[in-house]
């Protein structure tokens, strides 16, 4: 994100729409004494575009330029508007995950283990998701990384989690990492999160996804349970109106 200085008037009304808090202030030298404008933190700012939708500014001083790579990594992860072409849905995370799983993506004896750093409010650098995903790969318990995934793409070594060097100065309103495991290793997954959290310069929500059993039974309830942690029980539930992208034949 850019602020023209030439347009901005100081207005500062900017400043509440932006995640990050990262639009400063800064007096003009010119002939109108305390004359003050707005600049953008480069390095902090996570071109999410908030300050633009708002359509706050009075004098349109705010605006987001087509970035580079790597740069334009930060727009992919943080605009919702933007659609990642791997996964061809716009914001960090595949349809499966976030919106409804219809391509029998987490089947019975699975877990889909997702991890979400940089919300709420601080956001993540990739030196920091790299961390994380090295740990889940390290931790030999055959997670499957999502491969429509955007965090997958920008790995240089799907096999240790290991990403491109040059996208690890970047950053993100939040970036997701995305997978499965056996069910019965979501122990051993969650204890490599936990290590991986002492490591890491901000925050991560783990999300874990299964399928409820027939009985209504959640089956990682008590994974959850015997090691500690505190959850959130949150369900999605189809109606019908998509069409599985699988289909079950008889022999």
């Amino acid at each position: 994100m850019k602020a023209d200085k030439d347009k901005c008037i100081g207005c500062k009304r900017c400043f509440p729409y932006c995640p990050m808090g990262k639009i400063q202030t800064f007096h003009k030298h010119d002939a109108i004494p305390g004359r003050v404008y707005i600049e953008i933190d480069q390095d902090k700012c996570t071109d999410c575009g908030m300050c633009v939708r708002a359509n706050i500014c009075p004098v349109k001083a705010l605006q987001q330029p087509v970035e580079d790579w790597p740069r334009e990594i930060r727009g992919i992860l943080s605009n919702p508007l933007i659609e990642f072409k791997g996964s061809q849905v716009p914001g960090r995370g595949t349809e499966e995950m976030k919106t409804n799983d219809v391509k029998g993506s987490f089947l019975p004896g699975e877990v889909g283990v997702g991890v979400e750093l940089g919300r709420p409010g601080i956001g993540a650098y990739f030196k920091d998701v790299e961390i994380v995903s090295m740990a889940l790969m390290g931790a030999n318990i055959g997670y499957e990384l999502a491969e429509e995934n955007p965090v997958t793409h920008f790995m240089s070594d799907t096999k240790t989690g290991k990403l491109r060097d040059d996208v690890l100065g970047e950053k993100a309103t939040s970036a997701i990492i995305e997978g499965k495991c056996k069910l019965e290793r979501l122990p051993e997954a969650l204890k490599a999160l936990q290590e991986a959290a002492k490591k890491v310069d901000t925050v991560f929500t783990v999300e874990v996804i299964t399928k409820v059993t027939q009985e209504g039974e959640v089956p990682i309830k008590a994974a959850l349970e015997e090691a500690g942690f505190w959850y959130s029980i949150n369900s999605k539930n189809n109606m019908g109106l998509g069409e599985p992208a699988f289909k079950f034949y008889d022999n």
